[in-house]
């Protein structure tokens, strides 16, 4: 109906120029009187007539006295016939100029044959264009089923490599071993080895998942097909068997290929965990894909890559031996690997001279390679709206500090009262990092607000740390709470600033207790074990395997770490407070106090 609309939306549009053209043509010939043929006769007898132009069934009449007049005779009989039909003098006749006009091809067509077939050829594009959305309807609807998987032309100008993509060896070199079979499949069948079916990419959002995939294609000169996992699911049911089998009939006509499915958790989550029953549209999606990669016919030489960020939820079926073979963890890049992906990024972007991006990728701990890019991108955002020509350290530091909590707010109102109050509570959390030995160190503390935040104490890892410390975790719960205590050592009251915090607080208690088992009270265990089950897009299901009076447990072992890590935060707000006041001062004053100037108050960090 859409379409239909739009095309006679289109032919009354051309109906409309077409009638404009045909008034522009009749536009162009002179006004004249209209009279009959006995006018002309009569006017003839009076000699009042110069000359007569016949055009076509028009007579125009052009008077002695320069008017004009036009009439009209009859269609077939010539103008000569009908004067003499009147009976006029042949003397006076002859004093008139009787000219004929001749008509033209142009004036044959857009006078006699144009307003005829015009209507005819409107009418019959219309039929057409009308049956021809009918029948792309009827031909989509037949297609319903098919996979809209896109093909990646691996001959493209851009394209993608290995030497395109920093850090990540373990996974470029797992994956540079698929694209080999692809290549060489002789020397591996030789010794036995049969071909991966199946690769999975686990990762972090952000880690370049979909960058190593289509690193493949660029590397592997096979088709390769390309399509998300929410691609296949639709409210009608066995659409998404459908279109699976669609996909795999495709790869066959190609092998050998690659075939990529971004985000397979959205049809490969553990079957039976819905609220709809087992006979899910999911569930058969899922099926007809297990189907395909390990059924009775072997689908030679296809190679199927998936990514996910969500590993703990699929079936697994999909993990075992013989469908996805190979899991490949792209893991949140280190210091080195920040390095090397900082300097990819900054590839096309001016930096001024001596740019050091060994310290952003020092100050970006746990960022992802999304995340870095992110960075420089709002760095080069940052350095045009400054009006300047090349990117400086400045630009990318305040980009880090955007990207990880947002804008600064410096228009935001605050009074005097809620500014100190957020120096105190800043300095608390900066004084009480810097004095506990096993937490990070302080790079930065202001009160400028920034995102959802009043103020931010920026504590930074001097090495990559992939394990923990029960102490460490300890002082930092003293360090998340140092900003309530401060609040309250100085002015007898806290407010809703610590809320964060609080919460932040609460939660890596309970994660000591319950998930790393660092409770002396309730021992080295876990306590509860969460299923995955989605309806209306939450977790609704947490399958307790402790009992009442256990829960009682961790709630008193959790005020114990809370209550031991707020006296640990108030001895150490007391027996400072001078350094506390310096550091308010400054803050008050500067809103900003980067490492060196916290370091020139209270002394080097000792470790």
């Amino acid at each position: 109906m859409k379409n239909l609309f739009k095309n006679f939306f289109i032919y009354f549009l051309a109906f409309l120029i077409i009638a404009s053209v045909f008034s522009a043509f009749s536009a162009k010939s002179p006004k004249s009187d209209k009279v009959g043929l006995e006018f002309l006769v009569n006017e003839i007898n009076n000699g009042q007539v110069a000359s007569v132009l016949v055009n076509g069934d028009e007579v125009q009449i052009t008077m002695k006295d320069g008017s004009q007049k036009v009439a009209q005779k009859e269609t077939g009989e010539s103008l000569s016939t009908l004067l003499k039909n009147f009976n006029i003098d042949s003397q006076k006749l002859a004093a008139v100029n009787i000219k004929i006009k001749e008509t033209d091809g142009m004036n044959f067509w857009l006078m006699t044959v144009l307003p005829i077939m015009l209507p005819i050829l409107l009418i019959g594009a219309f039929l057409y264009f009308t049956m021809r959305g009918v029948a792309s309807a009827n031909s989509r609807a037949m297609s319903f089923g098919q996979s809209g998987a896109k093909e990646f032309q691996t001959d493209q100008k851009i394209k993608v490599t290995f030497d395109d993509i920093a850090g990540a060896k373990e996974a470029k070199e797992e994956l540079k071993e698929i694209v080999e079979f692809l290549r060489f499949p002789k020397k591996f069948h030789d010794l036995g080895a049969r071909i991966p079916k199946g690769v999975l990419l686990l990762g972090n959002p952000g880690t370049g998942k979909t960058l190593m995939a289509r690193c493949v294609a660029g590397e592997a000169n096979v088709p390769f097909f390309h399509i998300s996992g929410s691609e296949f699911v639709e409210m009608f049911v066995g659409v998404g068997a459908s279109r699976v089998r669609s996909l795999f009939q495709k790869a066959k006509k190609s092998s050998p290929c690659i075939v990529f499915i971004d985000e397979i958790d959205a049809v490969g989550r553990k079957r039976g965990s819905g609220m709809g029953g087992s006979h899910d549209e999911r569930e058969q999606t899922l099926n007809q894909i297990l189907v395909e990669m390990d059924g009775f016919e072997p689908n030679a030489n296809i190679i199927v890559v998936a990514a996910t960020n969500r590993p703990d939820v699929l079936d697994p079926a999909l993990l075992r031996p013989g469908r996805f073979d190979r899991q490949v963890v792209i893991d949140i890049p280190d210091i080195k690997d920040r390095d090397e992906i900082l300097h990819v990024h900054a590839r096309k972007k001016p930096l001024v001279a001596g740019a050091d991006l060994h310290k952003i990728a020092e100050r970006t701990p746990g960022f992802s390679g999304a995340d870095l890019e992110n960075v420089l991108n709002e760095a080069a955002i940052l350095t045009a709206r400054r009006d300047k020509k090349l990117i400086g350290m400045e630009e990318m530091y305040e980009s880090i500090e955007k990207v990880m909590m947002g804008p600064e707010r410096k228009s935001r109102i605050i009074t005097e009262k809620e500014k100190k109050i957020t120096a105190y509570h800043e300095a608390g959390h900066a004084l009480v990092a810097h004095f506990l030995p096993n937490t990070d160190a302080v790079h930065k503390v202001s009160i400028i607000s920034r995102g959802s935040a009043g103020g931010y104490t920026l504590k930074l890892p001097s090495v990559d740390r992939h394990m923990h410390s029960k102490t460490e975790y300890i002082e930092e719960l003293a360090v998340l709470l140092a900003g309530h205590f401060a609040e309250k050592e100085i002015f007898g009251e806290v407010t809703t600033g610590a809320t964060s915090d609080l919460r932040r607080a609460t939660s890596l208690a309970r994660s000591l207790i319950t998930d790393f088992g660092m409770s002396n009270m309730l021992g080295p265990r876990t306590f509860g074990e969460k299923e995955e089950m989605i309806f209306l897009g939450r977790e609704i299901h947490e399958q307790r395997d402790y009992s009442e009076k256990v829960a009682e447990k961790i709630d008193e072992e959790i005020n114990v770490f809370i209550t031991e890590a707020g006296k640990t935060a108030v001895r150490i707000i007391r027996d400072k407070k001078e350094y506390l006041e310096k550091i308010v001062a400054e803050l008050l004053e500067k809103e900003t106090i980067e490492k060196e100037a916290f370091e020139a108050i209270v002394g080097p960090k000792v470790v």
